[in-house]
């Protein structure tokens, strides 16, 4: 129904940047919620952004500052721009999306693959 493509992650240095993209595609009506949550090892899966089909933003306290969130809505993508990164920003990131089904109109929350981010000297 709805699929999600990640791209972006990879290893980067203390201080460095990347940038996450998530492509939705499927049969899409309309997307409400896009987001961004990551899991680290031993930990639970935690929000780091969202945004709103409005671009409403909220952002975990850990990276307020740092990561940007933005998405393109005629591209149904969402954008994570991570600067200033830390150790402990490194987990499998997931995109995370709100949407509504044309086939049937239901709404669904869907899940992409993750992507690591690995941030180490």
């Amino acid at each position: 129904q709805v699929q999600l493509v990640e791209s972006g992650g990879g290893l980067v240095q203390p201080g460095g940047s990347l940038r996450l993209s998530c492509a939705a595609s499927g049969s899409i009506f309309s997307i409400n919620v896009m987001g961004w949550y990551r899991q680290a090892p031993g930990k639970q899966r935690e929000l780091v952004a969202s945004i709103t089909s409005g671009s409403r933003t909220n952002y975990a306290d850990s990276v307020k500052g740092r990561f940007t969130i933005s998405r393109d809505n005629a591209k149904n993508t969402v954008y994570l721009q991570m600067n200033s990164l830390k150790p402990e920003d490194t987990a499998v990131y997931y995109c995370n999306v709100l949407a509504i089904v044309r086939t049937t109109l239901a709404g669904g929350n869907y899940w992409g693959q993750g992507t690591q981010v690995t941030v180490s000297s």
